[in-house]
């Protein structure tokens, strides 16, 4: 039922558009310039072949994505130089640099139309932007990278480097505003702490979201042992499967970084809880279940002996893919970086945390009844997970902990990606950002923002129906004085139910305001109605 409703708010959102659509771009040629740094698996990945310098995207792509995923992307991770370098030897992976970055980080299939919200990464944000009246290529940024790698290879820090001194450069000596995401944090934090004269020089403010600061460890830990998917729903059927990134997150530096940080004096520590079948004192053939509990360092041994024969098949040939103890070393170090960096005295940062969902912080395999005989069997077990707070992802406790002086640290109800595209967000970037006249409802002391819309939501289940309305109101600003009276629209959305849905109608009453100087306000109304079979 809900998803009527979420279809007539976005055919309320595209009649909006649509209204706008004559209007020149606006742009503010004042604002100081925004780069925007995604996280991990947030960045378009081409393969150029060596020979014919021909351009593929191996990342991200729904149709074929599987086998070009293995055949290009599959990598070794090199202790040598901290680099894990791809199989292919004919191929390279590079980022696309169009839209001065953009491009990379907007969305990461363009040519996926049904269904293209599934791989949306910053580009809400970037439409919101341009909104404001920032401009692609002198005000508004991309960093994309290859995100296997780690946060402090010193190829990603160089090029990072040479970012900030060309946003500075295209934007008229400006200094910039860094909006990171996830692990984009995590990069962002290993520079500043690698390279803060250089950071001071060219940033006035960074603005970190859902960052996982001391690790995301409930989720890494089921990564390592499971895999992920990065694409939910029906697009899983054309994706990249689990065991094929499975067999790439384990020589991925990225990963290991991403680990719960042993060394923070976290409120609960997370642990690895395993059912384990144990022989009994009391004689041979005897046998008892006992429940296991090891915090993270004690975890690695697990991770160990879990992944001590995981192989993996490239082109014909055998590869040993067992847990990596080089990378973890490596990952040692890049968490030693990140604990000594310290805010330069120039620099403002502001911080923007998930919270309200469950979110992953220790996982337990196995059961009472059916308990682990084989620690090299706990790929094929579906974890369950003990949750805290936070935004399905990154523990608050986690966000929180960036173990910097900030200006601000904020708390939105949200999923860790969709937190991108919050409007309690945009209003913040706004203020923080100072885009426009400085807003009246927004509270500097308390950390949080009131919104001058309205969005309201209530949901009633009884004997079978299920009720839910919606109210939303929004405030437009336009060229466009020449429409003086208020019109009255409705739309309606319904379902015939079936074995798995039950039949639904929703009904909606869209009201336009004139309130003059080419303002309008704009309110919704909806409500839907579901029965069960």
């Amino acid at each position: 039922m809900a998803i009527l409703l979420e279809e007539i708010i976005r055919s309320v959102e595209a009649f909006l558009k649509l209204k706008n659509s004559t209007q020149k771009p606006y742009v503010d040629p004042n604002l100081d310039p925004v780069l925007l740094v995604p996280g991990i698996a947030g960045s378009i990945l081409n393969a150029v072949d060596h020979d014919s310098g021909k351009e593929e995207r191996v990342w991200v792509r729904i149709f074929g994505a599987d086998h070009e995923f293995r055949t290009k992307m599959w990598s070794r991770f090199d202790p040598s130089s901290g680099k894990t370098i791809s199989l292919d030897p004919k191929t390279s992976i590079v980022v696309p640099q169009e839209r001065a970055g953009l491009l990379a980080i907007d969305v990461l299939d363009p040519d996926l139309i049904v269904g293209r919200e599934s791989v949306f990464y910053f580009h809400e944000m970037i439409t919101e932007m341009l909104g404001w009246g920032f401009e692609e290529g002198k005000t508004l940024f991309g960093f994309g990278y290859d995100f296997r790698q780690s946060n402090r290879l010193q190829e990603a820090m160089d090029l990072f480097a040479k970012k900030l001194e060309s946003v500075y450069k295209a934007s008229g000596e400006k200094k910039i505003n860094v909006i990171s995401h996830s692990m984009g944090g995590l990069l962002v934090k290993c520079f500043m702490s690698l390279h803060s004269d250089i950071f001071e020089k060219y940033v006035q403010n960074w603005i970190a979201i859902a960052a996982p600061f001391r690790g995301a460890p409930g989720y890494i830990t089921s990564t390592l042992l499971n895999g992920m998917s990065f694409v939910n729903g029906w697009e899983q059927n054309f994706f990249v499967s689990k065991w094929s990134m499975h067999q790439l997150l384990i020589e991925c530096p990225s990963i290991y970084e991403l680990m719960c940080c042993p060394y923070f004096k976290w409120e609960l520590p997370p642990v690895l809880e395993l059912w384990r079948e144990k022989e009994s004192n009391e004689g041979v053939g005897t046998s008892g279940v006992v429940l296991e509990s090891y915090r993270s360092l004690e975890s690695l041994e697990v991770f160990t002996k879990s992944l001590c024969d995981n192989k993996a098949d490239y082109c014909g040939e055998p590869i040993d893919l067992p847990f990596n103890w080089k990378i973890m070393e490596w990952a040692h170090e890049t968490k030693r970086v990140l604990h000594n960096a310290k805010l330069p005295p120039k620099v403002k940062f502001y911080n923007i945390y998930g919270t309200n969902l469950a979110t992953p912080h220790s996982v337990c395999y196995g059961n009472e009844k059916m308990p682990v005989k084989d620690l090299t069997d706990l790929r094929y077990f579906q974890p369950t997970y003990i949750c805290v707070d936070g935004d399905g992802t990154v523990p608050v406790e986690s966000s929180m902990a960036d173990g910097l002086e900030a200006v601000a640290r904020v708390g939105v109800p949200g999923e860790h990606r969709g937190i991108l595209n919050d409007h309690r967000v945009f209003r913040m970037l706004k203020q923080w950002l100072n885009v426009g006249e400085p807003d009246p409802f927004y509270n500097p002391i308390n950390d949080y923002v009131i919104l001058p819309t309205t969005f309201e939501m209530e949901e009633h289940h009884e004997n079978g129906v299920e009720v839910a309305s919606v109210k939303e109101s929004w405030d437009i600003i336009s060229d466009d004085n020449n429409n003086n009276a208020s019109t009255v629209s409705s739309i309606s959305v319904s379902r015939p139910g079936d074995d798995e849905n039950p039949q639904a109608e929703a009904r909606a009453t869209l009201t336009v305001h004139p309130q003059g100087d080419g303002r309008q306000h704009v309110e919704l109304n909806a409500v839907s109605v579901s029965v069960d079979a």
